[in-house]
């Protein structure tokens, strides 16, 4: 059986006196957790993922909160899969809701997928719907 999986994604919230803060309070109240039996995985603001990772005891790993299909090139503003491995990312969160609102595509998902499965990282894909669509029972 696969080991569940809990993922805070931080999305773009907490300056880093503030996640400095909260990755106490998780290390305090997760101290216990054994991680043979489960996967904790914070995602902060890419900004924050050096910073994070190192106050993370080994029981919780680090994420990403997106990547950019590419290995390098001029894409302005975008993350390489490469440089999320340099941070200490494991796992990098793909398809969530806010980005498709953004315009992400399946085709593109299906770029970054392959990408990070080729740099032996863990994608965690999302599934669901937008808050329209579970409030017409559409999803």
């Amino acid at each position: 059986m696969r080991k569940p999986i809990i993922v805070g994604n931080w999305k773009m919230n907490l300056d880093l006196e503030d996640a400095r803060r909260l990755i106490v309070e998780i290390r305090q109240g997760l101290r216990d957790i054994d991680e043979r039996k489960i996967d904790i995985v914070v995602c902060p603001a890419f900004v924050h993922l050096q910073s994070v990772n190192f106050q993370l005891p080994v029981n919780i790993k680090l994420g990403a909160q997106d990547v950019f299909w590419k290995k390098g090139g001029a894409y302005t503003g975008e993350i390489s899969p490469d440089m999320l491995k340099d941070v200490g990312c494991r796992y990098v969160i793909i398809g969530h809701s806010e980005r498709r609102q953004l315009g992400e595509t399946d085709e593109m998902i299906n770029k970054k997928i392959s990408v990070l499965l080729d740099r032996d990282l863990f994608p965690i894909l999302c599934l669901g719907e937008t808050k329209e669509e579970k409030e017409k029972n559409l999803g």
